[in-house]
């Protein structure tokens, strides 16, 4: 039940969720190759990946900065074999890195459309090609390999693709891609699963689009910590999964969740996109199981 010693590659990892998930990892002794397109500091993003490499140190893995456009055949292709050549392989795979712009048909420049879906549908088919064959290695030698993508789960209802057409095929497209790879690589023994949030989570890019928001967000850790109970999960069985952050946690046991608040206290959370009504369902459902359980029998 620990990722020591495991190999992470892990992309946009310089900051946000990507940089939360390898703290996490880090925790358990973890090595990580921090992918990430950001080499110089920031004003408005702060973070790059020798900055997150230094944090991961310090949280007890080891880690690789890589200076990697995923966008970037070649780049990719360079840090994968960097990330072999350093740590002797790769058993799991993060696809984190992502762009956004909610935005309608008319108001998103092809610029903006390119930009998410080289990175987001396209750039996470890419890292994981040329991650395959480590991966496969890494079950040969049951080292139990993981594929995860930052995405949603499947729901083709109208009115999460009507607002912004653009990012809702983009972001579908990672998630497709992990529908299919949970089929292509199940012989393997190589799971692929997807993890997206309940609300709205506190990072980087979420300030730049509505400070506003932040008070009703939740921090990065939640995120990550659910990450960690899926990456720690049987890959030959445990795979073609789409999860939400907090009903994983809570289904695997987990009943606390104030201390991701990003403001103490808060109870009214934003809802983060594509969340269908049925996981807001089992989510009480799974409330009101533990309240019964604490309620004192009379």
């Amino acid at each position: 039940m620990s990722l020591k010693d495991k190999v992470l590659f892990i992309t946009g990892a310089s900051r946000g969720i990507g940089l939360a998930i390898a703290l996490r990892a880090a925790k358990d002794g973890a090595k990580i190759a921090v992918a990430a397109k950001t080499a110089e500091p920031n004003p408005v993003l702060p973070g790059t990946v020798y900055t997150a490499a230094k944090e991961i140190e310090k949280a007890g893995g080891k880690a690789l900065p890589l200076v990697c456009d995923i966008r970037d055949e070649e780049a990719v292709k360079t840090a994968i074999n960097k990330t072999v050549q350093t740590f002797g392989g790769i058993d799991i795979v993060v696809n984190n890195a992502s762009a956004i712009s909610l935005t309608d048909t008319e108001h998103t420049p092809l610029k903006r459309y390119n930009l998410m879906n080289e990175i987001n549908a396209r750039g996470t088919w890419l890292v994981t090609k040329y991650a395959i064959p480590h991966l496969i290695e890494s079950a040969q030698k049951s080292r139990n390999p993981h594929v995860m993508a930052i995405s949603p789960p499947l729901s083709m209802k109208q009115k999460w693709f009507s607002p912004h057409v653009a990012y809702t095929m983009s972001k579908f497209g990672m998630s497709m891609a992990i529908l299919g790879w949970s089929g292509e690589l199940k012989k393997y023994g190589i799971a692929a699963n997807a993890l997206w949030p309940l609300t709205a989570i506190d990072t980087a890019a979420l300030n730049i689009i509505d400070k506003s928001i932040v008070a009703k967000a939740r921090k990065t850790d939640i995120m990550a910590d659910a990450a960690h109970v899926v990456l720690i999960q049987d890959a030959q069985t445990y795979t073609g999964k789409f999860h939400i952050d907090e009903l994983v946690l809570r289904e695997h046991g987990q009943t606390e969740f104030d201390h991701y608040a990003t403001v103490p206290g808060t109870t009214d959370f934003l809802p983060d996109l594509f969340v269908d009504d049925e996981v807001y369902e089992r989510i009480q459902q799974l409330k009101m199981q533990d309240e019964r359980r604490r309620s004192p029998r009379l």
